[in-house]
Formats: structure tokens, sequence, C-alpha cells
């Protein structure tokens, strides 16, 4: 009969906080480890596994395969360890999370996982905000929150933990026609604004006139101007509206690259901020879109 092996939990926790943030130095500091022994116990866990984890070769650590396919399943180890800890633990889990996110993402799957934390952790009080990213970016640095969700340019910073990926579109109300000649027009929240800069640099190195024809803070004024056939909008395939078309490529508009969302933590963070920070973190890669 085989040996049964226990995995230690501690080494599952040091595996996740280096995968998280992509550094060993970062990771020992979140910790508060040293990263020699940071490092001695990802050896550790590799050696009672049998696999390498993690390709320290390049500059940032990155997962191997066998470290990619280990990660979901130390999640939901740590996240059943810290919730039993946590249910026979006193005092009861409790305290204010303070959570920033763009609007978009806001109204479309966060409220499910918010819903889920509130019922595990009911002392817990959550303070949700919904901005522009790089306002939310602002904030973040002026300490306005604990937790922040925001967008970004794919592989350009290892800042935070990356929770969401897919493709952005162009999308129009099925009655528009776009012009064909004369300038392209927009639909777009002011600056600043990702997807506003992403839709006009790809305009511009495409050489394709625009004009913003409607500029909204508010995600549902967006979408009533969409609706009224003022102009076309950039957003996230999965995110576009029933009764919303997506403009074909025939339609001899550039092509909009993938947008990420990540979560980003302030130091020092609470132990209600750090569950609801792995309880997003857990629940987005379960929706299987990194």
């Amino acid at each position: 009969m085989a040996r049964l092996q226990n995995l230690d939990v501690d080494l599952l926790r040091a595996f996740v906080t280096v995968s998280d943030l992509g550094s060993f130095t970062r990771a020992a500091e979140t910790l508060l480890r040293r990263q020699s022994t940071l490092s001695l116990q990802i050896k550790r866990l590799e050696d009672s596994l049998g696999k390498r984890l993690l390709d320290r070769a390049t500059r940032h650590v990155r997962l191997t395969a066998e470290g990619d396919a280990l990660l979901p399943h130390a999640r939901q180890m740590l996240e059943l360890n810290d919730r039993l800890v946590a249910s026979l633990a006193q005092p009861v889990l409790a305290g204010t999370v303070r959570l920033g996110t763009p609007e978009d993402f806001a109204t479309s799957y966060l409220p499910q996982v918010l819903a889920r934390f509130a019922q595990a952790y009911p002392a817990v009080q959550l303070e949700v905000t919904c901005d522009l990213t790089l306002t939310l970016l602002e904030r973040f640095r002026e300490g306005a929150f604990d937790l922040v969700l925001v967008k970004r340019e794919p592989e350009r910073s290892n800042r935070g933990v990356r929770v969401w990926r897919e493709p952005l579109v162009w999308v129009a109300a099925g009655q528009l026609a776009l012009p064909e000649e004369g300038p392209l027009p927009l639909v777009v929240s002011p600056p600043p604004c990702v997807y506003r800069k992403r839709a006009t640099d790809s305009l511009n190195r495409a050489r394709r006139r625009w004009r913003v024809a409607y500029s909204c803070a508010s995600l549902a004024g967006q979408h009533a101007a969409v609706k009224a056939g003022l102009g076309v909008t950039v957003l996230p395939k999965d995110m576009v509206p029933t009764g919303f078309t997506v403009v074909e490529r025939r339609s001899m508009l550039p092509d909009l690259h993938d947008t990420e969302i990540a979560l980003l933590a302030a130091r020092g963070l609470s132990a209600p901020a750090r569950r609801l920070h792995d309880h997003i973190v857990r629940s987005l890669e379960d929706v299987g879109r990194l």
C-alpha cells in the first residue's frame, strides 16, 4: 500500500504568495519572512512533490506547467484551511474592507463574487467604490482603498494579481451604419479612461479618423447613447449587453487587443481584506477567464 503524503499548508501558502507576486523578495515582505527561508520552503514543496513548480531563470518568477496545475488546488486548500480556522477562532472575523473597481466589471461578474463573501463573513462590512481605472489608481496610492481592481495593458506590469483577461470588441446598435467617409463617431468615457485610449490609439495607428460623439462617465449613459445610434464604443467581449451588435472585421475597424484586470492590495492588509483578496482571486480563477 502506497504511503499517504500530507502537504504542509505553510509551504502551499509560500508557493501561492510567490506565484501571485512574481517575486521572492516581495513575497518574503508580505509573509514577514527572510527570502532565504521562503526559497527553502519552495524547495521543500518541490522535493515533496517531485516536481519543479517555479521557473527562476527569468527576471520575474514564473510557474512551470506543474506549478500552474497545482495553483488552483493550493488556493482551495488554503481557503478551506483559513475558513476552518476562522470559524473556530475568536473573535469572529469582522471589520471594514474598502474595494475600488471599474464600473463595467462591478455590474457583471463582481456582484456574485461579493455576495458569496458577504454570506460567508457577515460581520465584515464591504465599502465598494466604482470609478475610472486611472482615478482608482490615484486614490489607491493615496490610501483610499485596501484593494482595487484595475484595467491594464497585458504583460506591462507585474504589480498585483491578474484576475481577468478577455478580448475587447467594437460595439454598436444594430441599426447604426458606420460611415465609409468622415470621422468615426465614438461613445466613450471622459479621460482618463483605458478603453477610450485603447480605441483612439488603435484608430490613429490605422489612420482612421474619429470624433467623440458622446462622452459620459456613467456606463448606463454610454449604453443609452450607443443604443440610440450615436456612435460605437469599446467593451469586453463577454460584457456586451443584449441587443447590441459586435462590429465585425469587415467594417475595416482596427483590431483591439485583450484587456486585463488586476487586483492590487495595499501593504499591511487586515485579516478581512486579505480574506477578500484571496476570495476574489479564487472565484474569478474558477470562472476560467485567466
